[in-house]
C-alpha cells in the first residue's frame, strides 16, 4: 500500500512540475505581441454632440451633468482630441449609444465606435460595456477595422471635467495585436 501511495505521490509531483513549466511558458508570447498604449480626450456637449433620445422613468435620478433617469437612451457623436483642451488636435470621433442601467442614474450600458486618425494608425475600434459617469470604467475592445483589424484589449474611461455644458473624459487605449494579425 505504501509503494502505491509513493507511486501516486511521484506522479502528482511530476504532473505539477510539468503543469508549472507549461503554464509559465504559455504566457511568454504576450511579451512579443505588438501593442499600442495612448490616451485621448472625449468632449461631450449636451444637445450639441450628445442627445437624449428617450427619457427614462420619472421619480428616480434626474438629468444632470452626471446622471440620467433609469432607462434613458442617449446617443452621441463626440470629438476625440490629443489634450484636455477642446481646441487641441482632433484625431478621432466617438459615436454610439448608452442606456442608463442603474436606478441612481450613474451607470449605463454603452456601445461605441471609436474612429481614429492617428499618425501611424487609421481605422476604428468597437467597444461594449458598462460605463460609470463619475468613476473609471473598462470596456473590452470587441472589434476593429483597417489598422485595428483583429486588435484585442481594453479602453478605460475616466471623468476629467464634469462641470459646465461640455463634460470631458480621458480615454486610455490598451491595444494588442495577435501574432497572426501583424
Amino acid at each position: 500500500m505504501a509503494s502505491l501511495h509513493n507511486y501516486v505521490l511521484a506522479i502528482l509531483v511530476l504532473a505539477t512540475i510539468q503543469l508549472q513549466a507549461t503554464s509559465a511558458g504559455s504566457y511568454d508570447h504576450l511579451q512579443h505581441l505588438k501593442s499600442l498604449h495612448f490616451s485621448l480626450f472625449q468632449h461631450e456637449t449636451i444637445n450639441k454632440t450628445g442627445y437624449i433620445i428617450v427619457d427614462g422613468i420619472k421619480g428616480g435620478a434626474g438629468v444632470s451633468q452626471t446622471t440620467t433617469p433609469f432607462g434613458t437612451l442617449f446617443a452621441f457623436q463626440d470629438p476625440l482630441t490629443v489634450a484636455v483642451n477642446r481646441s487641441s488636435k482632433l484625431v478621432g470621433i466617438a459615436e454610439g449609444t448608452t442606456v442608463t442601467s442603474s436606478l441612481d442614474g450613474l451607470r449605463s450600458i454603452s456601445i461605441a465606435k471609436l474612429t481614429l486618425r492617428l499618425k501611424h494608425h487609421k481605422g476604428s475600434l468597437s467597444v461594449v460595456g458598462v460605463t460609470n459617469n463619475v468613476k473609471s470604467s473598462d470596456l473590452p475592445v470587441v472589434g476593429g477595422t483597417e489598422d485595428f483589424m483583429f486588435v484585442q484589449g481594453k479602453v478605460s474611461t475616466s471623468p476629467v471635467d464634469l462641470t459646465g455644458l461640455t463634460v470631458v473624459y480621458k480615454i486610455e487605449f490598451h491595444l494588442y495585436w495577435p501574432p497572426y494579425a501583424t
